[in-house]
């Protein structure tokens, strides 16, 4: 069995949700706990820290690995989704998992009794009859993987949600929820505080946990609640002082500044991220965990060459200047749409596609009014036709104020590279050319020019 064909099989096996969306998610923890059970609990080998949120959760994941790994841990690091190679979810001390591994593990899976008939109890050991989702296999790889590396932490990326999340049957020594936006409404809810609810569902009993942003006072009560009733000590990462006096403190002014100039993941969504970050490691520090300002400054200055990290306001070339970011709902694009306003060009490039589920056209609603466009969809089955979103986009201008409704120059594209490279063609080296609307646009994009 070649390692292409190991991938596929998990991909055949059960729908991939990057692939089809809400056909591949499977409500319950009832598969991760089976294979869990059938793998001997790998995850309590080492201790975890969990990151869910709505955005921001993989800078924040990445760099946390990053900044441990500096210290001198033995670090494994969970993340989804993957953009060029499957292996890029699964790493340690920012390397992928060897493809021999993930044969072998598809070779026991292939040669276990996962399509049998007869359907035993899965807390028995035995899977026969049991139908697992794309994650639930991953998952159960990644945490055994780690075990077998030894590893001394994993930060451990929640996939969708966090309640019902596959990853959510660990016990980890911090828990770390990023934001919350709309994003996934069909699975956790329409509102945000329902939507904090079903992320709240990371936060165990003792374990401290650190909110990122407080979005509103609705949300805050919903995490406070969650921390109250389970005897979780909650810290607001915004509701520390952004400069304290006393040298020794992550948030001394000087060092906080410097780790502002040196951090590799750039963008203005990295300056909540950055406070998330730091509020993570005084937590862990006053658990007794040895991290040194100087380790906290390499993780933020290499995260991206330590962990591998792509996609997050990524340059892809600087003549003229074209940046890639996996943003893709309305939380996300805000902050895309003012770095772009901010970003010095001649005129701006803008290559998008989005997936269905999404609330395609807020997000559109938001995009500078002044930029060319040039429609198109990513390579998989979630993903909006080129026509559709153009004719979207052309609905949601008309419908604008009539100071922002003008005319817009736009084009569509049957697939993402040859958008790009018609926004090469017609960008001058003073342009700015964007890629985004979806993280499968961007994986695209990333497979062509890498």
């Amino acid at each position: 069995m070649t390692y292409n064909s190991a991938v596929q099989y998990l991909f055949d096996s059960a729908p991939l949700f990057q692939n089809v969306g809400a056909a591949a998610y499977k409500e319950g923890l009832g598969g991760t706990l089976a294979l869990d059970e059938y793998f001997g609990h790998p995850h309590r080998q080492y201790r975890t820290i969990h990151v869910g949120g709505t955005n921001g959760k993989g800078s924040v994941t990445h760099t946390l690995a990053a900044i441990l790994q500096a210290q001198g841990y033995r670090v494994g690091l969970y993340t989804s989704p993957h953009l060029v190679d499957f292996r890029e979810r699964i790493r340690v001390n920012g390397k992928m998992i060897s493809k021999k591994r993930v044969v072998e593990f598809v070779k026991t899976l292939s040669n276990s009794p996962l399509k049998g008939e007869k359907k035993k109890s899965p807390f028995k050991g035995d899977l026969e009859g049991l139908s697992f989702s794309f994650f639930e296999l991953a998952t159960a790889l990644a945490f055994q993987y780690f075990a077998e590396q030894k590893v001394d932490f994993a930060v451990i990326e929640v996939g969708l949600g966090g309640r019902l999340d596959c990853t959510n049957i660990i016990t980890p020594v911090l828990s770390v929820i990023t934001n919350i936006s709309f994003d996934h409404v069909q699975f956790l809810g329409d509102t945000l505080p329902k939507i904090a609810s079903e992320k709240a569902g990371i936060i165990k009993a003792g374990v401290p946990v650190c909110i990122g942003e407080n979005i509103n006072k609705e949300v805050k009560a919903v995490f406070q609640k969650k921390a109250e009733e389970v005897g979780a000590p909650i810290t607001f990462a915004e509701d520390r002082p952004s400069k304290s006096p006393l040298k020794g403190d992550l948030f001394f002014s000087p060092f906080e500044g410097e780790l502002e100039r040196a951090f590799a993941l750039t963008g203005l969504c990295q300056e909540k991220n950055r406070r998330t970050i730091l509020t993570a490691v005084h937590l862990l520090r006053e658990q007794g965990i040895e991290i040194s300002d100087k380790a906290v400054k390499k993780g933020f200055a290499d995260v991206t060459t330590m962990t591998g990290l792509m996609g997050r306001w990524q340059t892809i070339s600087t003549k003229p200047l074209t940046i890639c970011d996996t943003g893709h709902n309305v939380g996300g694009m805000q902050y895309i749409t003012k770095q772009l306003q901010q970003t010095p060009h001649k005129r701006l490039h803008i290559v998008i596609g989005m997936v269905s589920d999404k609330d395609v056209s807020t997000v559109l609603s938001m995009l500078p009014k002044d930029a060319v466009f040039y429609f198109t969809q990513a390579s998989v089955q979630r993903a909006m036709p080129a026509e559709e979103l153009a004719q979207k986009a052309i609905s949601v201008f008309n419908s604008l104020p009539s100071g922002q409704a003008q005319a817009r120059q736009f084009s569509i594209y049957k697939d993402v590279v040859s958008a790009y490279q018609a926004a090469q063609a017609a960008a001058s080296d003073d342009d700015l050319i964007f890629i985004g609307g979806s993280t499968f646009v961007v994986a695209d994009l990333l497979r062509f020019v890498l």
